[in-house]
């Protein structure tokens, strides 16, 4: 069953029209994170960049480099959507997405991290085999099919993010529906909907609807008979997203999904409809099907696992931060705090009190004032300005976190010297206080 599932050929229409979707919605986050100013604010102003721990050489390009960079990327975007020279453009892209995605976190964002996962993907997809600059320009290359595979894949990946979602969603301040208001405060001034957006009624309906939509929609995409209701229902809630969290080409990319969960002809009618008709063929497996399993076992069973990374860690992950990311805990909380900076002249026994404004920009001083990697990340940087002086120093934090609106609670031990602490993506760090 699951071999016929995996390997029998069907129509590749929706892996086409997917394609041209991406490539579209790629060169508008390339090109829309020039223009809103994301770029200059996030990888250009700042004088220092908060990389992923153990990505540090990985940093923006200097002067208006980053502009060019995304550019490029923009580019390739279009170049994908018309399939134009298709395998080196989504591979180029991948590696520039992920650089740019490790040189910084400031503005993490989910949808970051999964249109790396789906770019990866598409690397090894036969998506320009129709309506390509490519397969107009090769003959030989035209193909109507597509291996059972890509569609499932797209599936899988699908279900555990929102499954992962659904479930991070069930703990006390979402379920007594505390943490919308709170996300939703800041968004009184809307026009037309600012108002009802502060209303009780609306709290408990996202709240109850966040947790039920994420939980079902596969299945619901899935089942022929509730398939139209939960595309329409999909379309609502993703713009509803759109509209009111203004989270980029994330709602979009979501819709775009839902191609490979309709039959493949009625695609295919849809939007390609001088294509030909393609009936399923016998299973035609791969010489290299083992190391297809094996490479999709490995992949599936990581991102099965990193969700759960933080359960092995000491601690609430609301409060540590530790094993947050790549888990699918998508706008769950509200975190603010603020932090001090000291750092000891370990010669002279001198302290002095760091101005944040004077390293880092407005965006960077919030993340550092609550976030126990950029609070040690900063302290690493400190230390490291301070040693190109020729002086050795200790770097102390006092530092103190509101999660979801609650008292501000003392975060760092004070008395750690966070210039001497190691950073581990394995295990608790100590120095960060416990949860009350």
């Amino acid at each position: 069953m699951v071999h016929e599932w995996l390997f029998k050929k069907t129509d590749n229409s929706p892996l086409i029209i997917f394609r041209i979707f991406l490539g579209a919605l790629i060169s508008l986050e390339c090109f829309g994170a020039i223009l809103t100013g994301w770029v200059n604010r996030t990888l250009i102003t700042p004088s220092f960049t908060f990389s992923f721990i153990g990505f540090e050489w990985l940093q923006p390009l200097p002067g208006y480099g980053m502009y060019f960079y995304f550019v490029a990327m923009g580019i390739l975007g279009i170049c994908i959507a018309l399939g134009y020279k298709y395998r080196f453009s989504i591979i180029s892209f991948t590696i520039l997405w992920a650089a740019v995605y490790l040189m910084q976190k400031t503005a993490y964002n989910n949808h970051y991290y999964l249109l790396l996962l789906i770019a990866f993907f598409m690397c090894f997809f036969p998506a320009n085999r129709y309506a390509s600059l490519d397969s107009k320009q090769h003959e030989n290359l035209r193909d109507d099919s597509m291996p059972g595979y890509v569609k499932w894949t797209f599936v899988l990946q699908l279900f555990i993010v929102y499954t992962y979602a659904a479930i991070a969603k069930l703990y006390g301040d979402w379920l007594d529906f505390s943490v919308i208001e709170i996300l939703l405060k800041n968004k009184a001034s809307y026009p037309v909907i600012g108002q009802t957006l502060q209303q009780p009624w609306l709290h408990s309906t996202i709240g109850v609807m966040g947790v039920v939509f994420d939980l079902l929609i596969i299945p619901a995409l899935l089942w022929k008979p509730s398939r139209n209701w939960a595309f329409g229902f999909a379309i609502f809630f993703h713009l509803f997203n759109s509209i009111v969290f203004q989270i980029g080409i994330f709602p979009y990319l979501a819709l775009a999904f839902t191609v490979f969960f309709y039959p493949s002809e009625t695609i295919r009618q849809v939007f390609f409809k001088k294509k030909k008709y393609y009936s399923e063929d016998a299973l035609q497996a791969p010489t290299y099907k083992k190391w297809l399993y094996l490479g999709g076992a490995i992949y599936f069973i990581i991102q099965l696992v990193l969700p759960l990374r933080h359960h092995f860690y000491q601690d609430d992950v609301l409060w540590t931060e530790e094993g947050h990311r790549l888990s699918w805990r998508m706008m769950l909380r509200s975190r603010s705090g603020n932090a001090q900076f000291t750092v000891l002249n370990k010669d002279s026994g001198e302290n002095t009190v760091v101005s944040l404004s004077a390293y880092l920009s407005p965006n960077q001083q919030k993340k550092v004032s609550c976030y126990p990697d950029f609070i040690w990340q900063f302290a690493q940087h400190l230390k490291e300005e301070y040693a190109k002086k020729g002086v050795a120093v200790a770097v102390f934090a006092e530092a103190a976190v509101r999660i979801n609106g609650g008292p501000l609670t003392p975060f760092i031990d004070s008395e750690v010297d966070l210039a001497n602490e190691k950073w581990d993506h394995f295990r608790h760090h100590s120095w960060i206080l416990p949860s009350k």
